[in-house]
């Protein structure tokens, strides 16, 4: 059996594939709250927490497991693997010196020059702490995965991507070697293919939950192409999008396209390559002005065929990645009208509109032409939102495979390298 674990923004899940990639068991965890300071902390207790939900007799019999995490989620470490400063999400940015420092050693369009990229942040991060403290620079996903198997220095080259990592020459390139990243690499990680072997599960997380001995951990992914594995797209052309707390793209095209400037990237997926975007934009401002009762209520009653009059970019705070890259975008929330009804048929227009102008943008940009669009995420399940989209993508909408990252990320742990190929 095959163990996938997903690690979100607002909680984790575990899925258990068999030989047939049918589903043996699945268990959920929402996140607590939790200052910067407890985030490593809590993502632990939380691996441990599902770990042990699986039921005894099917965990005894995993054989391999991966996981996927927030891309550009990353931790400083000690030695010992211990994070030195808490730990950087996703959607937070570097310093403005550090950005500008890069702008002047990076190629124009390089998927660093971005205010939230891995190296980014690693740059800031490294200003603040004792060099002769910090050892390894480790994403959400390899942390996670370090506390199972025990190696440090261990990552797979989708998370490594916003890092400065090349997967089409497998090497991290050579400004690298410029005077003000030197300091750097050392703490950069040894890059794996996704799904690969890494080591087996430590003896003592084996007696701890009843797990094989030969169960081995696999390199992980990020959770936007672990959902994009789980949908069953596999054509160019085809595309998913996350509908998570946050917007996420992913489009399979036969050209690789980097453009920083419109928070553009692209993941290599074999001989092909997934170009996207994630934006700040998504489910997570619906979340902060209605409950999941209130979505479900005023959802059913509005009318998708008619196109809203109101025009907002939706944000919880200033900041935006894709289709616009600007760190200082304010959130466009106004006018807010008093029916609740309108106000809600406003954002998921406009959620809908600013989806469609990022595959319009990857397509000005050389990327495949969008053909299909899977969603994957909690705002798949919202009808009107679906139909308010088919307006705007005016393609085919298919049903995914599976909606859950962590059945994508199973998937990766059964097949292996033989997935990316």
């Amino acid at each position: 059996m095959h163990l996938g674990i997903d690690f979100g923004t607002s909680g984790a899940r575990a899925i258990v594939i068999g030989r047939d990639e049918q589903i043996e068991a699945e268990v959920a965890s929402v996140f607590t709250a939790m200052s910067p300071a407890e985030r490593a902390s809590v993502w632990k207790e939380t691996l441990f927490e599902l770990l042990g939900s699986i039921p005894v007799d099917v965990r005894s019999q995993l054989t391999t497991l991966a996981i996927n995490g927030t891309s550009s989620t990353i931790l400083l470490c000690d030695s010992q693997g211990q994070p030195l400063l808490p730990a950087v999400l996703y959607n937070e940015t570097c310093d403005p010196e550090a950005l500008s420092l890069l702008q002047e050693i990076a190629p124009v369009g390089h998927t660093v020059l971005s205010a939230s990229s891995s190296l980014a942040k690693l740059l800031t991060l490294s200003r603040s702490i004792d060099p002769n403290l910090a050892k390894y620079l480790m994403h959400q996903a390899d942390w996670l995965a370090y506390q199972l198997h025990g190696v440090l220095g261990i990552s797979d080259y989708h998370n490594s991507l916003k890092l400065g990592y090349d997967p089409a020459s497998e090497t991290y390139p050579d400004w690298f070697e410029h005077q003000h990243l030197q300091s750097l690499l050392p703490l950069l990680p040894r890059v794996m293919v996704p799904g690969q072997p890494v080591a087996p599960v430590q003896p003592d997380i084996v007696q701890r939950f009843g797990l094989s001995p030969h169960c081995r951990i696999c390199a992980g992914t990020t959770d936007s192409i672990a959902a994009f594995l789980a949908s069953g797209a596999k054509y160019t052309g085809e595309a998913v999008t996350s509908l998570g707390s946050t917007l996420v793209l992913k489009l399979l095209s036969r050209s690789r396209v980097d453009q920083s400037q419109y928070g553009i990237y692209s993941h290599r997926f074999g001989q092909q390559w997934l170009v996207g975007g994630a934006s700040n934009t998504g489910g997570g401002v619906l979340q902060k002005y209605f409950s999941t009762a209130e979505l479900e209520q005023l959802s059913a009653e509005i009318d998708a065929d008619i196109v809203s009059p109101l025009n907002y970019y939706p944000l919880l705070k200033p900041g935006e990645r894709f289709p616009i890259n600007d760190p200082n975008l304010e959130p466009q929330l106004q006018p807010r009208p008093e029916q609740p009804l309108a106000f809600l048929h406003g954002l998921l227009e406009s959620l809908a509109r600013i989806e469609a102008q990022g595959y319009q943008l990857l397509h000005d940009q050389g990327a495949t032409p969008l053909t299909h669009v899977y969603t994957a995420g909690g705002g798949a399940q919202n009808l009107t939102w679906q139909t308010i989209r088919q307006r705007y993508l005016k393609v085919p909408m298919k049903e995914p495979r599976h909606r859950q990252a962590a059945y994508g990320t199973a998937l990766l742990a059964a097949r292996g390298c033989d997935l990316m190929g």
